[in-house]
């Protein structure tokens, strides 16, 4: 058994590019079943959050790939960071 602030304290990473994407924020539990529906990330989309607003990732429980000891490894395709990788321009 694992206790919420035992995730609390391992970092999420994205396996698919290697980025450490924070630390788990709140969970979302579907109270029907009892289950774990996704996972809540703070994340500052800017430096210190002195120029944007915080924004949260959302991170579904299907797409957790492993629970380690001190991280969480998860498969995660953002959005915004597709779009930025579309919007760099070819020389």
């Amino acid at each position: 058994m694992v206790r919420i602030s035992e995730f609390q304290t391992k970092d999420v990473v994205n396996i698919s590019d290697g980025r450490k994407l924070g630390n788990i924020g709140d969970i979302e539990i579907n109270l029907e079943t009892g289950k774990i529906e996704t996972i809540i990330i703070g994340y500052t989309g800017k430096l210190l959050g002195f120029f944007g607003k915080d924004e949260e990732v959302i991170i579904p429980w299907n797409q957790i790939v492993k629970i380690g000891e001190d991280v969480i490894l998860v498969r995660h395709q953002a959005q915004q960071y597709v779009q930025q990788q579309l919007e760099v321009p070819k020389n």
